[in-house]
């Protein structure tokens, strides 16, 4: 199921914000949250249901995906990477990558734009 965009917005400026509550899990679906979006990045905060998934696909850009909640399972160029909570992991630019969860997770993803 692809991401369903609620709830779109920026940050406010100067404040500390609890990345993982600006988003909330939705069974069977993926919620996504834009916070912002320009030339240079663009940071999105996701939160999926146990069992969702995001079918390989490559993208023009290079990818950091920080976990914000649970586990998630990441393929990237054919190759399986587990993340869990307060980890990162970079996916590069144009190399296929996969993501699937058996447990509901959150994750904030910036693209960063060449």
């Amino acid at each position: 199921m692809p991401p369903t965009d609620t709830n779109s917005g920026a940050l406010p400026a100067a404040e500390a914000i609890d990345l993982a509550g600006l988003v909330d899990y939705q069974d069977g679906s993926i919620v996504s949250r834009t916070l912002a979006g320009h030339e240079a990045a663009t940071v999105t905060l996701f939160a999926f249901a146990a069992g969702q998934s995001l079918s390989e696909h490559t993208a023009p850009f290079d990818a950091l995906v920080h976990i914000l909640d649970g586990t998630a399972e990441l393929t990237i160029g054919g190759d399986p990477v587990v993340a869990t909570t307060g980890q990162a992991v970079l996916m590069p630019a144009d190399v296929p990558h996969a993501l699937n969860t058996a447990e509901p997770f959150k994750m904030l993803l910036t693209m960063l734009r060449r």
